[in-house]
């Protein structure tokens, strides 16, 4: 098992550092070296994000909370999209990589527990994260997918809709998001706050946007609550793909074109 674990850090770290090379080549022009004094200038430093995600790893038996085969999907987004403005609801063991998955963009995490917060920026003080209160519980979650698809206070974003999260910190709303992954707050027992309304807000904030498109990526589709309201609220027709227990979906914006339907 622990062997299978290494196994894992190491193919993530190929992945940044793969990552990291296709960006330098792709977008660094490469100067001609006509001396050893040339070739020192064009050295070029790795990213303080990257270079401190890959000492955490190869240094941590504690695995990301996705698999290879699920970040896979979010860092080719990144790769495309980046430096960008990434929202990720939770904070984690994952969380150095993505903020340096998306060096030179911004990278904001929404956590619900404040010791965890602090425990996680006593170790990364770089990551940018902030306290999130929620008023749901996983055990309300039918009857908040029925009020969500029946109310019209639902179909815009709208503080009376009992999805809406009324608590978002500041920054939620200084920036347009170009990602969005849910991966927080808990959800695995009945007096969990639940994802209920960290999808749905999601999916608001992506059709509130000024043009253009956000990816959303909501992960543990194998459980009901992720899997209904993502369905519901981001929509089937939008969803790109599926791997594991990751859903990636690409939504426009409404602003635009308001007369769209909410769901394709």
């Amino acid at each position: 098992m622990r062997v299978k674990l290494r196994l894992l850090l190491v193919l993530i770290l190929v992945l940044l550092l793969l990552y990291v090379l296709i960006s330098w080549t792709s977008f660094s022009p490469v100067p001609a070296i006509t001396s050893l004094t040339s070739l020192s200038d064009s050295c070029t430093k790795i990213p303080p994000s990257l270079a401190t995600a890959i000492v955490h790893y190869a240094t941590s038996n504690t695995t990301p909370q996705q698999t290879l085969e699920e970040i896979s999907v979010t860092a080719r987004v990144l790769r495309k999209k980046s430096p960008c403005n990434f929202l990720v609801f939770g904070l984690g063991h994952d969380s150095p990589m993505w903020s340096a998955l998306n060096h030179g963009g911004r990278t904001v995490f929404l956590e619900e527990d404040g010791s965890w917060i602090r425990t996680v920026r006593g170790r990364f003080p770089a990551l940018e994260a902030y306290h999130m209160t929620y008023r749901t519980k996983v055990s309300q979650a039918e009857g908040l997918l029925a009020s969500g698809l029946n109310s019209t206070d639902c179909a815009v974003w709208n503080s009376k809709c009992p999805l809406a999260l009324t608590e978002l910190p500041a920054v939620f709303y200084e920036v347009e998001w170009d990602l969005i992954m849910v991966d927080a707050p808990t959800g695995y027992q009945a007096d969990a706050p639940g994802r209920m309304g960290a999808i749905y807000t999601a999916g608001m904030a992506a059709r509130g946007r000024s043009a253009g498109e956000t990816d959303v990526f909501v992960h543990d589709v194998d459980r009901v609550v992720e899997d209904k309201f993502s369905t519901a609220f981001l929509c089937e027709g939008y969803l790109r793909e599926q791997v594991g227990r990751l859903r990636h979906f690409t939504i426009p914006s409404r602003r635009t074109t308001p007369a769209i339907a909410f769901c394709p």
